[in-house]
Parts: structure tokens; C-alpha cells; sequence
């Protein structure tokens, strides 16, 4: 039964993928890896308390999710996995370090693998070649050194 509920679960992420031309959909921060425990079939539903789950999505190229399409795939998801509040981040809307974290965490599905993988390496490179003025940045901010 698990592998069946698994197996819907999967199904439905791949046709919300379809239908709101997403190229892929991951789950990242401190609930990801019981989204992945649950497609994996190790978990029949995420736990009831806990915080929301984050939700990052890559839009097919050209593709920008309006207001109304982001709320109606919030609450899909929502449904679907059963939680009280999805965080929706679009990812070529999101920061560099926002979007690392979002490619780091949980690969829920892909309409296009190498689409999916170039974006990935794009963001790393993004995130590698921008690190050192991060980390000058956070380390001006806890010191309160002048540029």
C-alpha cells in the first residue's frame, strides 16, 4: 500500500510539474528529507506539527508564475502532501545562496533532466563565484568593519 500511496504521490507532482509548465520541483530546508522519506515509501505522511514546508520550482524558460498560479500551486501542494502551509520560493526570482539551498535539497521531480541539471550547475556557479563577497559581507555585518 505504501508503494501504491508512493507512487500517486509521485504521479501527482509530475502532472502539477506539467500543468504549471515547472521544469522541475524541490523540497529544501528542515523538512526535506521527510518529503523524500515519503516518496521513498519510508513514510506514509509528513508529520502533523512541525513548520511548513519549503517548495522550490524552476519554471520552464520564459515561463513567469503569476500570483494566481503561485496560490493555486501552493494550495495543490498543500493538498496533496497533506500540510498546513507550503512556502513557495520561484527560482529565478530567488537569490543566489536562496537558490543554492533550494537546488541542494530534494529533486521531487523534473519534466526536462537536462534542463534540470543546467540550471543546477548555473546556480552553482553563481553561488561559487559570488561566496567571497558573501562571506565579506557577513563578516562586515558581525563585526561592523567599514568596507
Amino acid at each position: 500500500m505504501a508503494g501504491e500511496s508512493q507512487s500517486i504521490i509521485e504521479d501527482r507532482l509530475d502532472g502539477l510539474a506539467k500543468r504549471f509548465r515547472l521544469v522541475a520541483m524541490y523540497s529544501f530546508g528542515s523538512r526535506a528529507a521527510e518529503v523524500k522519506e515519503l516518496l521513498a515509501g519510508r513514510r506514509s505522511e509528513l508529520s502533523p506539527a512541525g513548520s511548513d514546508l519549503d517548495i522550490g520550482v524552476l519554471p520552464v524558460r520564459g515561463r513567469r508564475l503569476t500570483a494566481r498560479d503561485r496560490v493555486r500551486l501552493s494550495i495543490a501542494l498543500e493538498n496533496l502532501l497533506d500540510i498546513g502551509r507550503v512556502d513557495l520560493v520561484v527560482l529565478p526570482e530567488a537569490g543566489p545562496f536562496l537558490a543554492l539551498d533550494v537546488v541542494c535539497g530534494e529533486l521531487l521531480c523534473t519534466t526536462d533532466a537536462d534542463a534540470e541539471a543546467a540550471y543546477q550547475l548555473y546556480v552553482l556557479r553563481r553561488a561559487g563565484d559570488l561566496a567571497p563577497f558573501e562571506h565579506l559581507r557577513r563578516r562586515m555585518l558581525i563585526h561592523r568593519e567599514a568596507p
